[in-house]
């Protein structure tokens, strides 16, 4: 495969060798963050060979699609032919690789996936760096996989600012590079504009029930059923008015499918609305957040908004393997990011959940009822989000991947 580029804006004119790089990006998330970090190389040295299995983020940006990975037809193939279509992946790209030695992996996120990919690039080409964007969260719940990092891996380039002290203590160099929430090369902004045309209240809150179907499944029914009494609780048009933020369309039909299987279609006639695509926007509106726990905490943290984070769980799964799995007990980013800098929790996070509404119907409304403890939460996640001061996270991840190269 052969690489374009710019002749009247290349840095490398001496090199006759231009370096080759291949990311793997298995999820939208990671196509998505990964594709900024493309655009930032390329702008700096456009005589990299830049090669991706990702998804069109990646592609836009500048990237040779090898294979679409992070399309909803390859995420939502069964774990058996995932397996059979990763052994099949690895072959090709053995392969691949053999004709196209490159310098540097740069695996995403998804250690399932990407595990595979680098022992396969450490056994086959000699001298390959593999740089990690995006820590594998190991010191959450598989500390044990450390020993893979320490043999498969030349660095990790962290997301969270207390990921690095937890590798320097299992000797794997790593480096805090910022997060994409904090990041506009990331993402789109959302606009003022949009969040006025959303309905005007005195308390507003979105409702984030997932970026994966799983997720949406799992925690959207406890949430509209929650929703319907907190509406009861604050009657009135210019009272309380409650957005759903979907991702996407098809992610949008699904809540309104599991809203109506809930008997909640009647809710729509009331004051919930459904936004698709809109989620930044959907943040300036609100002034309260309920969400299913993930990076969209830090998303909203990000807005200053106060919130509450809920993700439920199977009760059986999580007592017969879960606590055994599981090594901490804090779980949303916003609390693991406190209790580093102060060793207290910012937002109340109903993690793991079991399915009961009352409990998220009573802790939302602790923040719907009581204007000093919003603002109390918003002044602890200023100190949160003030870790991530400075930090540009493409601009970073460039720094520090053009220096390994």
């Amino acid at each position: 495969m052969h690489h374009t580029f710019n002749h009247g804006t290349v840095i490398n004119l001496m090199t006759t060798n231009p370096k080759r790089i291949l990311i793997t990006a298995f999820e939208p998330s990671g196509d998505a963050l990964a594709a900024g970090v493309v655009r930032e190389l390329l702008t700096r040295d456009p005589s990299l060979q830049i090669h991706a299995l990702g998804g069109n983020k990646l592609k836009d940006a500048g990237a040779q699609l090898l294979e679409h990975t992070t399309d909803h037809a390859a995420m939502g193939l069964s774990a058996l032919k995932q397996f059979k279509t990763h052994k099949q992946r690895l072959k090709t790209l053995k392969a691949w690789l053999a004709d196209n030695p490159i310098d540097m992996l740069i695996p995403v996120d998804s250690p399932a996936a990407n595990w595979s990919i680098c022992k396969l690039v450490k056994d086959n080409v000699k001298g390959a760096k593999v740089i990690h964007l995006v820590a594998p969260q190991v010191w959450a719940w598989a500390a044990w996989r450390v020993r893979r990092l320490q043999k498969w891996s030349d660095g990790i380039l962290c997301l969270l600012p207390f990921e690095p002290d937890w590798f320097a203590r299992h000797n794997v160099p790593a480096t805090f590079i910022g997060h994409p929430v904090f990041d506009p090369n990331c993402h789109a902004p959302g606009s003022d504009d949009e969040a006025h045309d959303l309905p005007q209240s005195e308390l507003r809150l979105i409702l984030l029930p997932g970026s994966r179907r799983g997720e949406i499944a799992k925690n959207w029914p406890t949430m509209v059923q929650a929703c319907r009494e907190l509406l009861k609780r604050h009657p009135g048009d210019d009272k309380l008015q409650v957005v759903v933020a979907a991702l996407d369309q098809r992610l949008a039909d699904m809540i309104k499918t599991i809203a109506s299987e809930q008997g909640c279609d009647d809710l729509w006639q009331d004051r919930l609305h459904l936004t698709v695509g809109k989620t930044e926007s959907v943040l300036r509106w609100s002034n309260v957040a309920l969400a299913t726990s993930g990076t969209v905490t830090l998303q909203i943290a990000a807005h200053g908004k106060p919130m509450i984070a809920m993700f439920n769980a199977s009760r059986f799964l999580y007592h017969a393997l879960g606590r055994w799995l599981v090594t901490q007990h804090t779980f949303t980013l916003p609390n693991l990011i406190s209790e580093w800098q102060s060793g207290n929790r910012v937002i109340t996070e109903l993690v793991p959940h079991f399915g009961k509404v009352q409990p998220v119907i009573e802790e939302v409304d602790k923040l719907l009822a009581n204007e000093v403890t919003r603002q109390h939460q918003q002044t602890e996640l200023a100190k949160v989000i003030g870790a991530f001061d400075g930090k540009v996270f493409s601009v970073e991840a460039a720094d520090q991947l053009l220096q390994r190269l």
